[in-house]
């Protein structure tokens, strides 16, 4: 890994690059996920690499609904792997859920490095491997999943989501939560609740809010989950954008 001072000014995007970087000459990437990596820092960068107090209220509201699931389940993919498998382990823990790798570009290899990692960083087990059932309407590889992890859950964390597996999951029935710093995307518009925020940022706070929301009362939560709209939450983080383009011009 390149040497980068703490002094440079882009020393946090830098470190994330390489950390993606390193995730796919180690397997764990796969080469379009640096696309995708570099589409969403271009977005963070219009949020000024920060979280927004909308984007904070979204943690929140995520983090109740996580509590107040039957059988919540973190989905896990190479640049998830890559970039924050400690804060997936934290977050399944803590609610606890259970965490599923889920792949695009799916391989045995790819599939086994990812769980690897996971249990590595302390994740108990990790489902995603069998691959005992599928996603109506998905014939391609994110539509293979566990019948006792993606398949039977009731609410689903999918960061760095593909829009049509969001779409899929929702008709299954299921509450979908994303964290995607696109707020245009197919996803973030089709999701239950949407943190707009760089991934790194979110997980930790919902790790902080979960153990907050456990000791509230479940009606609490209810009414918090209820409130939330999603579109509105959606065009606030675009004015949030689009008041800090006007501040910078």
């Amino acid at each position: 890994m390149t040497h980068i001072p703490k002094s440079h000014p882009r020393y946090q995007s830098l470190m994330l690059r390489e950390l993606i970087s390193s995730g796919m000459k180690n397997g764990l990437v796969h080469e379009t996920g640096l696309i995708a990596h570099g589409r969403g820092e271009a977005f963070d960068y219009l949020l000024g690499e920060d979280t927004p107090s909308i984007a904070d209220e979204a943690c929140k509201i995520a983090a109740a609904q996580l509590v107040l699931a039957n059988d919540p389940v973190l989905s896990v993919n190479g640049n998830v792997a890559a970039l924050v498998a400690q804060d997936c382990v934290k977050l399944g823990q803590v609610v606890p859920a259970k965490l599923e790798v889920n792949l695009f570009h799916r391989s045995a290899e790819r599939m086994n490095l990812i769980c690897d990692v996971l249990k590595n960083a302390g994740a108990a087990s990790v489902y995603g491997i069998h691959g005992d059932a599928r996603i109506a309407g998905l014939d391609h590889n994110r539509g293979i999943c566990d019948k006792n992890g993606i398949y039977g859950s009731d609410v689903v964390l999918v960061p760095l989501e593909d829009g049509d597996r969001c779409a899929a999951l929702k008709k299954m029935g299921k509450i979908v939560i994303t964290i995607d710093l696109n707020p245009l995307s197919r996803t973030a518009r089709t999701a239950d609740i949407t943190i707009v925020d760089n991934v790194v940022r979110a997980l930790p706070r919902m790790v902080k809010y979960v153990q907050d929301m456990k000791q509230q009362d479940k009606e609490t939560l209810k009414n918090m989950a209820m409130l939330w709209d999603n579109m509105d939450n959606l065009r606030k983080m675009l004015g949030v954008i689009s008041d800090r383009l006007h501040t910078l011009f």
